[in-house]
């Protein structure tokens, strides 16, 4: 496990910051578009339900009472509207071996994107983010199994040529939930009900083989908007169809792959604001709170982290809602169903960056040959 202690580092390169901007969103790439009832079932069909199978849409078409021909023009339009971000597998960053954590620097608060910006350089940060707290940058950050440096190492080296004052490590301890759906359909008080409790989520590497990362390497990234989604990928290995999904619903089966699904623009999608609700538990009810933390319908991600003198919250929640105050009353239900009351909810101002990792390319060799 990495250590809690802080890396005090030394001044970022003044001439490398001064030459980093920030990403900022426009009003026209930021607004919500407007959506019909069709629209918002297939997004939440999109999301959760897109099968391994050779004619995937057809499948959603079926769910969703349309035709698939439908179902794909629409997809398509949500697309070019920047509603749908792309349709994509999704991989387990931690069954395939990589190492991760979620990280909270502080930052320089007046020019935070100049840090922002040398640590997004780093193929492995997926999610960066500045949020309303004295630790004000937090991203998430993946190694390579063979990587020289490791995630300690990577840390330090970022940490230092960011400027950041300090920076918390907060490794996932234990995986209550990880589901990226945002609910089209149903309303606050949907979003606030509990679900059914599940078990924590396994976190340790799994078995894989050349052959898995050849489909690794084949699939991922942006699929396309076709009747056989997976025909491009499975000709690009000489496989045929049937022999491909039925690998792929293997890699699903070991934990290697989560599923398939629509990633989406949350402020396109009428998403607004996200909150990360961490709580203070006492010890002996992590357990027990978190997962019915998870199971609640307005929750994506629920972790147990590590707590420091000046962090007592162990159980990380985050609630995404149209507004701030939707997420407000996901958490503020939580805390009556749980009576967990001593909270605090993190927002985030600006997404500096938001990725999904795309796995075994030399991308993170290059990086490491460039800077360590």
């Amino acid at each position: 496990m990495a250590s809690r202690a802080d890396l005090i580092t030394d001044s970022a390169d003044a001439e490398r910051a001064a030459a980093a901007t920030p990403k900022l969103r426009s009003r026209k790439d930021g607004a919500a578009v407007a959506l019909d009832d069709v629209d918002r079932k297939l997004l939440n069909l999109m999301q959760g339900s897109f099968p391994i199978a050779p004619r995937p849409y057809l499948r959603v078409a079926e769910l969703g009472g349309v035709s698939e021909s439908e179902v794909m023009s629409r997809v398509q339009r949500l697309l070019d509207k920047r509603i749908i971000r792309q349709v994509t597998p999704i991989f387990d960053t931690r069954a395939l071996g990589y190492s991760s954590m979620l990280v909270a620097a502080k930052v320089d608060p007046e020019h935070p994107h100049r840090a922002a910006q040398i640590i997004n350089e780093h193929p492995g940060v997926s999610h960066n983010y500045l949020r309303n707290h004295e630790f004000n940058l937090w991203f998430t950050i993946a190694t390579e199994p063979d990587s020289k440096l490791g995630l300690d190492g990577t840390l330090a080296l970022l940490a230092r040529e960011s400027g950041a004052e300090s920076v918390r490590q907060l490794p996932t301890l234990r995986l209550f939930k990880i589901r990226m759906d945002l609910e089209m359909e149903g309303d606050t008080k949907a979003l606030s009900s509990s679900a059914e409790i599940k078990e924590p989520i396994e976190l340790e590497p799994q078995p894989y083989d050349e052959a898995d990362i050849a489909v690794i390497r084949a699939l991922q990234g942006d699929m396309p908007v076709v009747e056989e989604p997976y025909a491009p990928a499975a000709a690009e290995l000489g496989m045929d169809q049937e022999r491909f999904l039925d690998h792929l619903a293997g890699m699903q089966e070991r934990g290697l792959l989560r599923r398939v699904a629509a990633i989406l623009y949350h402020r396109r999608a009428g998403f607004s604001a996200n909150g990360m609700g961490v709580w203070k538990v006492p010890d002996e009810q992590i357990f027990d709170i978190g997962c019915r933390m998870a199971a609640v319908r307005g929750i994506s991600h629920c972790y147990q982290r590590p707590t420091y003198e000046d962090w007592p919250y162990s159980v990380f929640t985050m609630a995404h809602g149209r507004s701030k105050e939707e997420c407000d009353a996901v958490l503020d239900a939580i805390a009556e169903q749980t009576g967990i009351h001593e909270r605090a909810t993190l927002y985030s101002s600006t997404e500096f960056k938001k990725i999904r990792l795309t796995y075994f390319t030399e991308d993170f060799k290059n990086w490491e040959s460039r800077h360590a």
